[in-house]
C-alpha cells in the first residue's frame, strides 16, 4: 500500500487525469490527424526538383479476407514526371512541418507488454517513413496471415489491429503480415521461433491536399472535386482513379512517386489537369487555379423581367458541341472561359443569345422572348 501513496504515484494518476479524453472522440480523429502528427516529426528536408525522374512502387489495395496478400514486386520503370520544365500549374507547396518541440510528461513506468502464454511468441510490429524519420503515429492496419493454406485452399486472416505497433501473441512459425497506411501498403514475412520477433516495416508515403481558387478567390468546398491518379498526365495508356471525388482539404496518402489531378468545378466543362510529386514523409498542398465563371441563366419577356418558368437550356460551344442542359427556369452553371451559345426553348418557340465568360465574373445571362 505504501507504493499507492508515493509521490510517483501520484505525478502518474495526475498525469492520467490531465490527458484523458473521450474514447471514441479520439478513435474518430486519429486516422484523420494521424499524417499532420507523423510528418510533424519528420526533420526539415529540402524540396525535390519537380520534374526530376522518380520511381515508385504502385499503391495496392488491402487483400480481402481469406487471401494474403502479394508479396512486394520490384519498383515499376518508367513512372517519372515530365523532365522537360517546371510543372504545369498547381502552384506546389510542398514541406515538412516542424518538428514537435513542446515537453510532454512522461509516466511513472513504461505500459508493460501483453502476457505470453507458455508456447506462444511476441511478434511486435512497428512502421516508419523510410530508414532515417520516425515512426508513423496511426492510421495504420495490421493484417497478419498464416504463410500456408489450410485444408480448403484459403490462407487464413488470424489478427488485424489499427494500432500504430501492436503486439501480436501467436503460435512459433510462419507467417505474412500486411501493413496499410492510405493507398500505400507494405507487406514480409516472419518467422517466429521462441523470442520476441520485433519487425520494422518501412513505408515510403507521403500525403497530398487540395484546394481550388478562381483568380484569388477560394472556391467554396463543396462546388469543387479531385480525382487523383497515377503517373504523370503525359504519360500514354488507360488511367483508373486512385482516389475519386477528393473534397477540399482532404488529404490522400499516395505511396513517393508523380501523379496527376483532375479538378472538377462544377458539373459541366470547368475541368484543370495537373501533376504533383509525392515525397515521403511530406504532405504537398496543391491549389490549383480555374478560369471559369458561375453564369446564371434567364429567359425573360423584357429586360430585368422575371425568368418565364417551363423552360429547357441548352448551353452550347460556337462548334454546336452540347456543354450543359438543364430544365430549371434560371439554372445556374459553371463554365470554362470562353464564348458559347445559350438555347432556351418555352411554349414551342426557341430563343437564343451568344454571350462570353471571362474568368472569375459571375453574372446573369438574360435571354429575351421575342
Amino acid at each position: 500500500m505504501t507504493g499507492l501513496k508515493s509521490p510517483r504515484f501520484r505525478r502518474y494518476t495526475l498525469f492520467m487525469k490531465a490527458t484523458g479524453q473521450d474514447a471514441g472522440r479520439a478513435r474518430r480523429r486519429l486516422v484523420a490527424a494521424a499524417f499532420a502528427l507523423a510528418i510533424a516529426m519528420v526533420p526539415q528536408a529540402s524540396a525535390q526538383t519537380p520534374g526530376a525522374p522518380s520511381t515508385f512502387e504502385p499503391p495496392r489495395p488491402p487483400a480481402p479476407i481469406g487471401q494474403p496478400p502479394p508479396l512486394p514486386a520490384p519498383p515499376a520503370a518508367g513512372l517519372t514526371a515530365p523532365s522537360n520544365g517546371p510543372l504545369p500549374p498547381p502552384l506546389l507547396l510542398e514541406r515538412s512541418l516542424a518538428p514537435v518541440t513542446a515537453p510532454v510528461p512522461a509516466p511513472a513506468a513504461a505500459p508493460a507488454g501483453p502476457m505470453v502464454p507458455p508456447g506462444q511468441v511476441a511478434l511486435a510490429v512497428s512502421a516508419r517513413f523510410g530508414r532515417e524519420p520516425p515512426a508513423i503515429p496511426g492510421g495504420l492496419h495490421w493484417r497478419v496471415y498464416a504463410d500456408r493454406p489450410d485444408q480448403t485452399g484459403i490462407f487464413r486472416l488470424l489478427k488485424d489491429d489499427k494500432s500504430a505497433s501492436p503486439t501480436f501473441v501467436l503460435p512459433p512459425g510462419g507467417y505474412v503480415v500486411h501493413v496499410t497506411f492510405g493507398l500505400a501498403s507494405a507487406v514480409r514475412r516472419v518467422q517466429l521461433r521462441a523470442e520476441t520477433v520485433r519487425e520494422v516495416f518501412e513505408i515510403a508515403a507521403g500525403g497530398a491536399r487540395f484546394e481550388g481558387r478562381v483568380g484569388d478567390t477560394r472556391i467554396p468546398p463543396g462546388q469543387i472535386s479531385f480525382e487523383v491518379y497515377q503517373g504523370s498526365q503525359f504519360e500514354p495508356g488507360d488511367k483508373r482513379p486512385l482516389a475519386k471525388e477528393v473534397a477540399t482539404g482532404d488529404v490522400v496518402l499516395l505511396p513517393e512517386g508523380a501523379y496527376h489531378v483532375v479538378s472538377n468545378y462544377g458539373d459541366s466543362n470547368a475541368v484543370v489537369r495537373s501533376d504533383i510529386r509525392v515525397q515521403a514523409g511530406k504532405l504537398t498542398d496543391a491549389t490549383i487555379n480555374h478560369r471559369a465563371a458561375v453564369i446564371t441563366l434567364k429567359l425573360v419577356g423584357e429586360k430585368g423581367g422575371e425568368a418565364l418558368a417551363n423552360t429547357e437550356w441548352s448551353v452550347l460551344t460556337p462548334g454546336g458541341d452540347v456543354i450543359k442542359e438543364s430544365n430549371y427556369a434560371f439554372p445556374r452553371v459553371i463554365l470554362a472561359e470562353g464564348d458559347y451559345v445559350a438555347i432556351a426553348k418555352n411554349e414551342g418557340k426557341v430563343y437564343s443569345r451568344d454571350f462570353k465568360v471571362e474568368p472569375g465574373i459571375d453574372r446573369e445571362i438574360e435571354v429575351l422572348a421575342r
